[in-house]
Parts: C-alpha cells; sequence; structure tokens
C-alpha cells in the first residue's frame, strides 16, 4: 500500500494544475450543495418535528356562534375520520386601542380555554402561568419575545374590565393570539367557536378537505365560517426558505456535474497520455488493482481536501443564509439550525461521487498489460477518425485549420468530454444572464425612469414632527394646485386581523391616481372598488390565498368580506392594497399619512418642495428622481461575477484537455515543425481543435440554461414575474451567447497551444 501512496503523490505533484483545478471544484460544489440541502432540510423538518410533538391541528375551524351551538359542534368530534379534536372554545376579538408590548394597536384574536394541554393543539408555555380565573390573560409570544418582566402588563379592554398578562405561550398552529379562561370568555360575548381537527388523512389539501366536509356534514348552513390547514401554515414557514432552492439545486447541480466531467477529464487523459508509466508500473510488480488505485489516490487526494475545505466554507454560511432564508417568518418552537448530517453526508459523498467519476476512465489502465502499455505509443491509434481528417483535408481551409478540426474525431471521448465543460459553461452563463435581465427588468417596473417625485408626509408621529393643521382633503387639493403637479395618490393605512390568522396584517389605502405599485400587477388587475384588495407572492402564500379567492377582515368589532383581485409582483410579505373606497367600510373617519406626487416633465422638483413647505408647516416632503434602480445595478453586478466565475471554471476543464492532447501528440508536433509548421500555425491548429467543439456546445448549452432560467424564474417564491420579464431572449444576445462558448474554448486552449509552439523539435526527439 505505501507503494501505492507513494506513486499517487507522485502523480499528485506532476499534475499540479489538474491538482488545483480538481480541488477548486470540488470545493465549490461541496460548498453550494452544503447550503442547498441546508435550507431544504430546514424548510420542512423543523416544523414537522415542532407541529409533531405539539400534536398541532391539522385544521383550525370558526364557527358562527349565531347559527351553531356547543352541542352540534360537539358531535363532529365522532365523525368519521377525525383522529382526535379539542373544543368547542369560545372565540372573540377584542380592540387593542393602542401599542401594547410588541403588538399594534389593533384587533386581537382570543379564546377561551381551561388549559394548554390537550388531544390536540398542546400549547407551549413560554413564560408564568395559565389563564385560571376572571381578568387574566396569556399572550401567545414569538419564541424568544416572552419575557418574565412583561408578566403583569395591563391590556385594556373597551367596555370591560382591564385583563391582566399571567403567561405567555405560543402554538405551532397558531390557533389564537391571546387565550383566557372559559369564564373569562364569557364575559367576552364570543361571537364564535374553534374547534381544532386531526385526521386520518391529512397529506394532502383535498383530503383535508374532504375530511373537514365530512366531519362538518349536518352542520346549520353556513356555520363554518373559516378554516385553516396546517398544510398553509407549513408554506407559509417555508415560503421564504423555498424560493432559495432552485436558485442553490441548480447551481449545485452544475457544480457537481463541472465536478464529475472534469475529473473523468483528468483521469481519461492521464491514463492515455500515461501508457508508459502504466507499463513501467506494472513491469515494477504493480497489479492491475494497484495500478487503479493509483490513479484514484490521484484523484481523491484534491477532491477530499476540496470537500472538506467546502463543507466547512458551506457550515460557516449556514447561519446567515437561514436567517436570512427565514427573515420575517414566525417559526413558534421549530429549531432553525444547522442539520450536522448535511455535513457528513456532503464531506462522504462528494469524494464517493468523484471517485466513481475517476473510476470509469481508471479501468482502462487495469486492461493493459505491461507489453501493451510500453508498447503503445502517445497518439491516437492509426486510423482513428482518419476518413474525417481526409476530407477535411480536401477542403479549401488552411492545413492548420483542416487538422485542428480533424482532431476532434481522434479522440472523440474526450471530444465529447470538452463540448460537455463548454456546454455546462454556456449553461451557466445564459441562466445568470437571463436572470440577470429579468432582475433588471423587475427592479425597473413601476419606475419611470428621468420622472421627479416628491413624497410629502402628513402625519405627525410618522414623521417625528408636528402633525399638519389643514384636513386630509385640502392637503390634496393644494398639493394639485402647485405648479408642475402632473399625479397626486394619497395612501392611510390602518391594521387588520385577517381571518384565520392570529397576526394582524396591514391593509393600505389609497386615493387618487393609481400608485406605482399599480403597474407591478402580475395576474387580476389593481383594487378599484370597495372590498377588493391586492398583495404580494409571499403574503398569498402565507395565508394560503390566490387571486380570486375571499376571506375576511376585522377591524374595532367590524368585519368585511374582501375578495383578491389581484397578485402583485413582489409586495410586503405583511400587507394588503385596497382602494379608499374599502376604507368607507372599515374606517369612515381614515386620512392620508402620505402623498405621492409625480411631477410634470421638466418641472422644478424643487420649487415644488418649497411650495409644499409654505402649504402647511406640518408637511415634511423630500425629492427623489426615479432615474436609477440600484436593485438593478446589485443583481448585474452579481450575475457578472458568477458568470465569469463559471465560465472560468469551463474554460479550466477545456484547459485541461488541450493540455492532456498537446502533452501526448508531441511526437507529431515535431514532425509538422520539421516539415516547416510555424509556431503561429500550431497556435491555430491547438485552438481550432477545440473552438470547433465550442461552437457546438453553444448551440447546446442555450437551450438548456433558456430551459433552467424558466424554471427558476417561474419558482422564485417571493416573486411574481409577468410574461414580458420572462421572455428576455432576442437575437443579438442569442448570437452573444453563441459566441461566448466559442470564447470559453478559445481561452482554455490558447495556454497550452502556445506552450506546444514553443516546443522545438530537438526537445521532442529528445523526450521520444
Amino acid at each position: 500500500m505505501s507503494a501505492v501512496w507513494q506513486a499517487s503523490r507522485a502523480a499528485v505533484k506532476r499534475r499540479r494544475v489538474q491538482t488545483i483545478v480538481i480541488g477548486l471544484v470540488v470545493l465549490c460544489s461541496t460548498m453550494t450543495t452544503v447550503l442547498a440541502l441546508t435550507v431544504l432540510t430546514a424548510a420542512s423538518s423543523p416544523f414537522d418535528a415542532a407541529f409533531a410533538r405539539q400534536r398541532g391541528a391539522h385544521v383550525v375551524a370558526t364557527f358562527d356562534a349565531a347559527k351553531t351551538s356547543e352541542a352540534q359542534l360537539t358531535q363532529t368530534v365522532q365523525r368519521p375520520g377525525v383522529q382526535a379534536a379539542a373544543g368547542p372554545f369560545g372565540q372573540a376579538v377584542i380592540e387593542i386601542p393602542q401599542p401594547w408590548l410588541w403588538m399594534a394597536a389593533g384587533p386581537l384574536q382570543v379564546v377561551g380555554r381551561a388549559d394548554p394541554a390537550g388531544p390536540v393543539d398542546r400549547v407551549d408555555l413560554l413564560a408564568g402561568r395559565w389563564a385560571a380565573a376572571l381578568g387574566e390573560i396569556v399572550v401567545n409570544s414569538p419564541v424568544g419575545g416572552a419575557s418574565s418582566r412583561l408578566l403583569g402588563s395591563k391590556l385594556d379592554v373597551p367596555g370591560g374590565p382591564p385583563l391582566t398578562v399571567v403567561g405567555f405561550a405560543t402554538s405551532m398552529s397558531k390557533s389564537a393570539g391571546a387565550w383566557v379562561s372559559p369564564e373569562q370568555m364569557t364575559a367576552l360575548h364570543p361571537t364564535s367557536f374553534q374547534m381544532l381537527y386531526r385526521f386520518a388523512s391529512a397529506a394532502t389539501s383535498g383530503q383535508l378537505h374532504s375530511d373537514l366536509e365530512a366531519a362538518t356534514a349536518g352542520q346549520p348552513a353556513d356555520s363554518l365560517t373559516h378554516a385553516q390547514t396546517y398544510l398553509s401554515l407549513k408554506q407559509a414557514f417555508s415560503a421564504s426558505a423555498d424560493s432559495y432552492l432552485p436558485f442553490m439545486t441548480m447551481f449545485g447541480v452544475l457544480g457537481v456535474l463541472v465536478s464529475v466531467l472534469i475529473v473523468g477529464n483528468v483521469v481519461s487523459g492521464a491514463v492515455v497520455s500515461g501508457y508508459r508509466h502504466i507499463g513501467v508500473l506494472k513491469a515494477l510488480g504493480f497489479t492491475p488493482n494497484q495500478v487503479v488505485a493509483v490513479y484514484l489516490g490521484m484523484i481523491s487526494v484534491p477532491a477530499v481536501v476540496g470537500s472538506v475545505v467546502g463543507t466547512l466554507a458551506g457550515t460557516v454560511l449556514e447561519q446567515p443564509i437561514l436567517k436570512a432564508a427565514f427573515a420575517g417568518v414566525e417559526t413558534g418552537t421549530a429549531t432553525i439550525g444547522t442539520t450536522p448530517w448535511v455535513s457528513v453526508a456532503c464531506l462522504l459523498a462528494m469524494p464517493t461521487i468523484v471517485a466513481i467519476a475517476a473510476l470509469i476512465p481508471a479501468l482502462r489502465a487495469h486492461r493493459l498489460s505491461a507489453a501493451e502499455a510500453i508498447g503503445a505509443g502517445s497518439a491516437p491509434k492509426a486510423g482513428r477518425g482518419l476518413l474525417a481528417q481526409r476530407k477535411l483535408g480536401g477542403t479549401r481551409l488552411p492545413r492548420s485549420v483542416s487538422l485542428g478540426l480533424g482532431q476532434s474525431f481522434a479522440r472523440p471521448a474526450r471530444a465529447m468530454l470538452t463540448m460537455s465543460a463548454v456546454i455546462l459553461g454556456v449553461t451557466t452563463v445564459t441562466l445568470t444572464t437571463g436572470l440577470a435581465s429579468t432582475m433588471v427588468a423587475a427592479g425597473n417596473a413601476g419606475q419611470r425612469s428621468g420622472i421627479t417625485q416628491v413624497l410629502v408626509a402628513a402625519d405627525g408621529k410618522t414623521s417625528g414632527q408636528s402633525a399638519a393643521q389643514l384636513s386630509d382633503s385640502q392637503i390634496e387639493a393644494r398639493l394639485r394646485a402647485l405648479p408642475g403637479a402632473d399625479r397626486v395618490t394619497a395612501r392611510a393605512f390602518t391594521k387588520v386581523l385577517l381571518a384565520g390568522s392570529t397576526d394582524t396584517v396591514f391593509l393600505n389605502l389609497y386615493r387618487g391616481e393609481p400608485p406605482a405599485a399599480a403597474e407591478q400587477i402580475v395576474h387580476g388587475r389593481w383594487p378599484s372598488g370597495p372590498g377588493e384588495v391586492a398583495a404580494g407572492p409571499g403574503f398569498l402564500a402565507q395565508h394560503g390565498l390566490a387571486v380570486g379567492d375571499r376571506t375576511v377582515v376585522y377591524l374595532s368589532g367590524k368585519q368585511l368580506g374582501v375578495t383578491v383581485v389581484g397578485e402583485e409582483m413582489l409586495g410586503n410579505n405583511q400587507a394588503m392594497e385596497a382602494d379608499w373606497a374599502t376604507a368607507a367600510e372599515l374606517v369612515p373617519d381614515a386620512s392620508a399619512v402620505e402623498y405621492a406626487v409625480q411631477l410634470a416633465p421638466h418641472a422644478d422638483g424643487q420649487a415644488y418642495v418649497n411650495g409644499v413647505e409654505g402649504i402647511d408647516p406640518g408637511l415634511h416632503s423630500s425629492l427623489r428622481i426615479q432615474s436609477q434602480n440600484t436593485a438593478s445595478t446589485v443583481v448585474i453586478s452579481f450575475s457578472t461575477v458568477f458568470t465569469v466565475l463559471l465560465a472560468i471554471v469551463s474554460a479550466l476543464g477545456v484547459f485541461n484537455s488541450v493540455l492532456l492532447s498537446t502533452r501526448e501528440r508531441r511526437r507529431q508536433l515535431g514532425v509538422l515543425k520539421s516539415i516547416g509548421m510555424t509556431p503561429r500555425q500550431v497556435v491555430v491548429m491547438t485552438v481550432t481543435s477545440v473552438a470547433g467543439l465550442g461552437l457546438v456546445g453553444g448551440l447546446i448549452g442555450i437551450p438548456i440554461g433558456m430551459v433552467g432560467h424558466r424554471v427558476l424564474v417561474d419558482h422564485a417564491g417571493v416573486l411574481a414575474f409577468p410574461e414580458s420579464m420572462k421572455d428576455v431572449w432576442h437575437a443579438p444576445q442569442l448570437a452573444a451567447l453563441l459566441l461566448s462558448g466559442i470564447v470559453i474554448a478559445v481561452l482554455g486552449a490558447l495556454i497550452p497551444a502556445r506552450s506546444a509552439a514553443r516546443l522545438t523539435i530537438a526537445t521532442v526527439l529528445h523526450s521520444e
């Protein structure tokens, strides 16, 4: 074994360039794979574990207390398919008159429950104790947000005595914003009942819908007002993380493929160019298996080093990636952290994949006898590709070009590996170019280049200064009357409780001309009447909604049915957009806190700002010229860097192939030079040998990259792109991408070509 190790070490030292290339490629692919698997695991496993531990509710159902009774709901527990149930619990919505604890003023959903245990939804008590008497309340708290020092806080309830916080708890089912004792709930006059169900079959939304229908069969019509499934909670839990997965998975797969191709290329070339070395090893007593072990050892050293460093780098980056992926997500008792098995699996799997990739070409050395290996020439066998070379030689192409094109047919297997490296490079360039174009279009959506906009704040609390003295209508009228004003949009907002959710969400209300966000509607349309809302994909995913769905919002004892009529491209994960007509139903006294004024072309922005200050000292304006988009600049920079890096890796694969071909054809180069071939012709011949492969690789890589781009933008998760932003391919761009395949191949071949051109006839004959 020591002899095998010494031979492997010697091979590693002799092939330093290939060793470094393999190590870097394995490092990058391992790091990407670690991050992809970490996010994939974190997107599901923590939720499933915490949900199972709490015996979470598959469905949290809300029933109208005016249409059904506790006795009728108790009968649903015995229905077929119901595995376990809890309730009915009284449910009421109370108003928080002003900011309290970590919550803003607005509605709070409260459930009457005797204890946190039970067959379904075992609520975890984080601090304090459970509410057991009148005047006590337990608040649903984010893990880490509860603090013993906040126990004893008072909540003023309109029309009733204050409630004292005696505990903080959390539920993975998000069944309530707070809990009180059943006696306290009676005093709050509940308007609905809550039932918590676990079903025998709950893998899909279809099964849950069927099970719920069976459980509630026989209930009065329209008594079921809302049903929240655990699948929507799970989707909300992982919505942000899921948007990272397509990108990481795609780049991880590309990295692994590049690793496999380069390793196969290196070992194949090493075996072919090392026939005599193999023969010498066998003549010295190495068995066929030991010869194979030498080549596997030569590859395993950089592969192991690359996988170790890549795993460590991925482990270091796990926490920042997970923090970004789950930013703003209510995780409950789910623990988001690193998973040791991911690092261990990648640490073992990547060297194994590399070894398998190396084993196939290494078996060629296994089959050679010592006599065959020593007697074999380093050049391809006579006649291989001869027909193609003769046909090329009969054309009017320069001799150096025809000889270069013919070399691909002499080594078809190596030519395929070289072309595969180019294909991956072009695929990556196409993919990142498409993503950059789509993101730039997204960043520019709603931006009117060269248009000046003035933002006017009228809310003293928001600006931190004195409030405006004029009324809402007077301010808007005077803003429109100032010279230069073209479009004026007023915005107000309030916090409402969404049916099926324990958290309040923002409702933005717009009056006047539609805001810039109206131009970013991907599906449906912008709200134009009462009871119509629009939201971004993140908001819709977290609440299990889609365009056309109806839901209910609650505010100050009022409720309003709303219809989702539009999906924004991005939006706010905690906000909906609505027309001012909706304010008449919920907040008739709503007043604008901000005005967005778009100025006419060539209007003097500073003069308008000065004019705003003269309207009312409580108005505070700021000037913004929409000429550049910072996000677009960042995306372009990132895409450029990423494209260059992977293009370099692909070029290194070509470099390795050409380097091996040049070494094994030293004798042929010496013969060609002896009959008059110049160094420049040698360079042309060598570069031409891969330029054709680069062209074909470009033709294949472009459509693959286009498909990958479509897959990524269709599954971005936090962004919803319209078709116009997905269709980014045009003839000049495609021509440039096709040229990129040739550029990658030529750049990879240029250094070995120049090295071959400098070879002297004497050097070649001496080596022979």
